[in-house]
């Protein structure tokens, strides 16, 4: 087991939604796994891949194909090492009271709300319900509104019934994260959704969650694992993505709209983080969309 404190690690739906769902079928070269946790649950269905998975103080290693589900706050680093021919991840995080607090106390939820505490400890399901739930998990990617919530719920249904699993942290790492910290967090990300398409200073934000500037430096480096220019940057970064995928504007206006102030430093830290330039981003979602 990893014996440093784990990385807080905020979690953005995307606008409109209650809940994050992500594919990707190529390694990510400079998004390297990290032992973090976070306050929502993590739904994980790899399908043709090999990795390992570090859950709490569990270790053990994955050949082809796997579906997990972590609870809020469990530590855990990333997953798939590399995706053999026509290999995914599908990702799908969603805090327990994704559907209003009380949704899940409901007698007809019971069940439902008997995975999530079973997930406090990392479950990993079975073959059959793979096979089951498989195919279901990753066409999540193409529902928005009403309808990816109503097949998630379905999902979620499946995996509560499903007798076929195994705990994976049964007596192991437990992390109870500060419940300031995650309201402070908040606050800050609540500043930075709000405010990132113009400067803002460390007086700024520090003065949000009344610290120094190097309290707030210190803090925020030990609770996320990054500085928050870093921070702010991959919020911009994430920014000008959709509007690559979404929006025909050019790239320099998409530049200044997320934030940047300057072309260049736009595209390198645009590389950096996605491991292509802003164009070549923009091209293969174009192709990603011809496909469909």
């Amino acid at each position: 087991m990893k014996k440093n404190k784990p990385a807080f690690e905020k979690i953005s739906p995307e606008f409109g939604s209650s809940l994050l769902v992500k594919q990707h079928n190529e390694n990510i070269v400079n998004n390297l796994p990290f032992w973090h946790f976070h306050p929502e649950l993590e739904l994980v269905y790899v399908n043709k891949g090999k990795g390992k998975r570090h859950i709490g103080s569990h270790l053990s290693y994955f050949n082809n194909s796997q579906l997990i589900l972590i609870g809020a706050n469990l530590p855990h680093s990333g997953f798939t090492d590399r995706f053999t021919t026509n290999g995914s991840e599908t990702i799908i995080q969603f805090k327990e009271g994704f559907l209003g607090e009380h949704f899940f106390d409901i007698p007809e939820m019971q069940q439902v709300k008997n995975l999530f505490e079973r997930a406090k400890k990392g479950i990993l399901f079975g073959i059959e319900t793979k096979k089951l739930l498989g195919e279901k998990i990753e066409m999540l990617i193409k529902y928005q509104g009403i309808e990816r919530i109503i097949r998630i719920l379905e999902i979620l249904k499946d995996l509560a019934l499903s007798k076929e699993y195994t705990l994976l942290n049964v007596d192991g790492f437990a992390f109870e994260v500060e419940p300031q910290d995650n309201k402070k967090i908040d606050i800050i990300f609540g500043h930075v959704s709000k405010n990132f398409k113009q400067q803002i200073t460390l007086d700024e934000i520090s003065e949000k969650v009344s610290m120094t500037v190097p309290a707030f430096c210190r803090y925020f480096k030990k609770v996320t694992g990054k500085t928050f220019t870093q921070f702010v940057n991959e919020f911009r970064i994430v920014h000008a993505t959709k509007l690559l995928a979404e929006n025909p504007t050019s790239i320099t206006d998409i530049c200044f709209e997320s934030g940047f102030n300057n072309f260049s430093h736009f595209n390198k830290l645009f590389k950096q983080f996605t491991g292509k330039s802003p164009l070549k981003y923009r091209n293969e979602m174009k192709q990603l969309v011809t496909q469909k």
